[in-house]
């Protein structure tokens, strides 16, 4: 699985309430027009056949749409119910299925490993909270983008604990960070040891009902049905073809769920709403896990933890065999954005989240269309060597020297007209407002971070190439 995923019979897509139910938040026209928008213009960039979103605000569900086409042959167009695989954003439930049996009193995250599986390499020191924070040392399984031959047969959970976790530890528990799914199916066992029964059964009666996620799927068991999308794969530049599916065991707790994008939102919202664990339980999902010499991992119980378009983050993606999915939840904000496509090592589903999260936070920045545009304005005139002098300050003004000018221009004007300008991120800095924008190209990505004086005035707008 990549850093993206996670058996029971399958569980039948049902079909899902409808976007107008009451107390629905809906969007302005204006901000659904530009979120269709980013959508399709990223599947026509990316080549990805289709796109589910859904998109939470102020605590509800606001907008759910599916884009492009589910199947190529014969051509099906995606629909809002249809499931597609979330990958590793399974592990956000894994991880919450241990957090409730720590509540429940029949584990801690401090417990050793060999408390309950204790074969393993060096169970007698790492601990489960190692597990979920990929800090144990423990050999990923499936780092790889694409299915290997022997993964198209079945195989256990144990089978993968004997080959991998078994090994010699990639390194000293707690003293660096590495995704390793193997973490996640151990951490699956542990929860079916101490929670009595199946795993997917627990997720089912503890998390799903209770939320009303109605329409999961586990894909560890069999393949998405016939009215789902097909998952595909590109060879560099070549055509579509339907990815392989993986067998039977291979994805278990690290990544065996699929939903529609809608199910997945009603889950950001429980995170938000703190539906399911007690205050200590989501405090330590979210928070970021320090190495043993105190450095910042950016990884929290099964999520990333960090700062997305200015706002604090909990998000994390997924792949697995012909999908790729993003996830992020503003939970200070009540903001959330899930995005789901089926097509696997492909760049579509993060950079359409990426530019949705701005727009919805956009209220608490009144200035920020504006400032865009004017942005996007001076970004021109650069392409060109000029710039509009009434819009900078006096040192501004010396930093675009002649010499400069014809120095952007030589190096924008190439480029031709972005494909995307969105501001991504908003600050304070030296008594100014500090606002970076990505701009995008077909082949290169640029950021430009601004200074804005109280008066409007801008002390600084400087260009580099997105690291």
């Amino acid at each position: 699985m990549r850093r993206s995923l996670s058996g029971l019979a399958i569980l039948t897509c049902l079909v899902l309430w409808s976007l107008t139910a009451s107390g629905q938040t809906e969007l302005s026209p204006d901000l659904r027009d530009k979120i269709d928008k980013i959508v399709a213009e990223t599947l026509a960039r990316s080549g990805v056949p289709s796109a589910s979103i859904a998109i939470v605000k102020d605590g509800q569900i606001a907008y759910v749409k599916a884009y492009g086409d589910a199947r190529l042959e014969p051509r099906t167009p995606a629909t809002a119910e249809m499931c597609y695989s979330i990958g590793s954003i399974s592990k956000q439930f894994t991880a919450t299925a241990i957090l409730m049996l720590q509540e429940q009193g029949k584990l801690s995250l401090d417990d050793k490993v060999a408390k309950f599986v204790p074969d393993l390499t060096r169970a007698g020191e790492v601990t489960i909270r190692q597990l979920l924070s990929h800090t144990s040392g423990y050999q990923d399984y499936w780092p790889q983008d694409y299915v290997m031959p022997m993964m198209l047969q079945p195989i256990s959970a144990r089978q993968i604990m004997d080959q991998w976790a078994r090994k010699p530890l990639d390194f000293e528990p707690g003293t660096k960070w590495q995704y390793s799914n193997t973490n996640y199916v151990i951490a699956g066992v542990i929860a079916e040891k101490a929670g009595g029964m199946p795993f997917l059964k627990f997720l089912s009666e503890k998390i799903f009902a209770p939320l009303g996620m109605k329409s999961v799927v586990n894909i560890d068991e069999e393949k998405l049905g016939e009215t789902d999308p097909t998952g595909y794969l590109r060879y560099a530049l070549g055509p579509l073809r339907p990815a392989p599916k993986e067998g039977k065991g291979w994805l278990f707790a690290a990544g065996e769920l699929a939903m529609p994008a809608r199910d997945l939102a009603r889950w950001d919202i429980a995170i938000m709403d703190r539906k399911l664990l007690k205050p200590d339980s989501y405090r330590a999902f979210e928070t970021d896990v320090l190495l043993n010499n105190g450095v910042s991992t950016g990884y929290g119980l099964g999520v990333d933890v960090g700062v997305e378009a200015g706002h604090r983050a909990l998000s994390h993606g997924g792949e697995v065999s012909g999908f790729t999915a993003q996830n992020i939840v503003f939970p200070d904000d009540r903001v959330a954005v899930a995005v789901l496509t089926n097509q696997d090592a492909a760049g579509a589903a993060g950079p359409i989240a990426q530019a949705i999260s701005p727009l919805l936070l956009a209220t608490e920045d009144p200035a920020m269309t504006q400032r865009l545009e004017q942005a996007r304005k001076i970004f021109s005139g650069l392409q060109q060597g000029t710039i509009d002098r009434t819009l900078f300050t006096s040192n501004a003004n010396s930093y675009f020297s002649a010499q400069a000018l014809q120095d952007f221009a030589a190096g924008l004007a190439p480029l031709g007209a972005p494909q995307e300008f969105t501001q991504v991120r908003r600050g304070l800095r030296g008594g100014m407002t500090l606002r970076v924008y990505r701009i995008r190209f077909a082949q290169k990505t640029l950021r430009a971070w601004t200074y804005e004086m109280p008066d409007g005035k801008l002390e600084q707008y400087q260009i580099a190439p997105q690291n």
